[in-house]
């Protein structure tokens, strides 16, 4: 134990100790955190459907019809009516034959990965993926080829002269600490090109991007790419789905392990995942304003100085470099009364810790105001 007491100090030393916040409120961009209101900028809650009345009507009615809990997982008795139905309307949404709800989309990588690679295969992979996609790769056992951060070129040079029985190319759709989007119409000409399955994890996109949400594959998927995308972001509840062709949905069923052995999701989360599917569908409206402040934003942040990360998603990081400088930022905004994450390694490669800076469509234009000025006086 003196061991641990040692790096946990260490941690502090080297300003990367984490602890958690307190909230008190639901979830919205002025909650209360540790006790205090503060205005919010660090939610992945990117819509504002987390708290939408839609929303809450529709998980308070089915808990009255159908309990708390699923039971089971989806291959005993967890499987509800409410689970197949939400499948399908994700899969007609996104546009492909088939769907499956995972219980978190942590674990619909490592599932998803798991059951397609084997020892035998090849797994080329973005180096600023997500960890979940990384440690989905390390449990495959397959060969683990990490290229430069979009270095196409790259990936495309490698994968040409690899002889493996199977070969997969794993992406972030939206780089969850950068902002950036995957190049997907070039990831799919050299997965044509050289009979690979292109594998992508679009939490971050999916409800956000394109004129319909559908994310950064939005009048762009293949049938042969593998889609994945989580319910806890832009959808505002819970879980995570894989989209794709219908074999290979099927052969998850049969072997992703983090899908067969784990318990269902409650369905009345899956009747508000419905209710919060109908409102990304009917109301573009919050991807236009959601839109119309990262612009807002970003010609704000120029016309004062202010250096930020060319993005044009919610997720708008302010790099500093240094772990302890960034910390001491963060803590000065919070004393502000406002909320954004400095977020350190091992989140982030060294010498690269930031601001992490998120909006969601429920922010107006007089609070991004408020986050410009106090950072206007603190960095300028």
């Amino acid at each position: 134990m003196s061991d641990l007491a040692a790096a946990l100090d260490k941690l502090q030393l080297d300003n990367l100790y984490r602890s958690r916040k307190v909230t008190s409120s639901a979830q919205q961009v002025e909650p209360i955190i540790n006790g205090q209101k503060v205005l919010s900028f660090c939610s992945n809650d990117y819509l504002g459907l987390a708290n939408h009345p839609n929303v809450i009507q529709r998980l308070a009615s089915a808990t009255q019809n159908m309990g708390v809990g699923s039971g089971a997982s989806h291959l005993i008795t967890g499987h509800h009516d409410s689970h197949a139905a939400l499948e399908e309307e994700l899969a007609e949404f996104i546009g492909c034959e088939k769907a499956l709800l995972f219980s978190t989309g942590y674990m619909a990588n490592l599932g998803v990965v798991s059951a397609l690679a084997t020892r035998n295969s090849s797994i080329y992979a973005d180096k600023l993926n997500h960890a979940s996609l990384n440690d989905a790769a390390l449990l495959s056992r397959a060969k683990l080829n990490r290229y430069a951060h979009q270095a196409t070129d790259q990936l495309n040079k490698n994968i040409s002269v690899d002889e493996s029985s199977s070969k997969f190319i794993l992406t972030d759709g939206v780089f969850s600490m950068d902002g950036t989007i995957a190049p997907v119409k070039t990831l799919q000409s050299i997965a044509h090109t050289h009979n690979a399955t292109l594998i992508i994890d679009d939490a971050h996109g999916i409800g956000v991007l394109g004129k319909q949400g559908k994310g950064c594959t939005e009048d762009l998927l293949s049938t042969n790419d593998i889609l994945i995308g989580t319910l806890g972001k832009a959808f505002g509840t819970f879980g995570a789905f894989v989209a794709g062709k219908q074999e290979s949905i099927e052969w998850m069923i049969q072997k992703a392990h983090s899908y067969i052995y784990t318990t269902a999701l409650p369905p009345a989360i899956a009747e508000a995942t419905r209710a919060s599917l109908q409102l990304i569908k009917d109301e573009a409206w919050r991807r236009e304003h959601l839109q119309a402040l990262i612009q807002y934003f970003q010609d704000r942040c120029k016309q004062v100085g202010i250096s930020v990360s060319a993005s044009n998603t919610p997720i708008q990081p302010i790099i500093f470099g240094s772990s302890k400088t960034t910390l001491k930022i963060s803590k000065n905004l919070l004393a502000a009364g406002i909320l954004v994450p400095a977020i350190r390694p091992p989140t982030v490669p060294n010498n690269t810790a930031r601001l992490r800076i998120s909006f969601s469509a429920e922010h107006s234009i007089k609070q991004v105001d408020q986050l410009i000025i106090a950072l206007e006086q603190l960095l300028t």
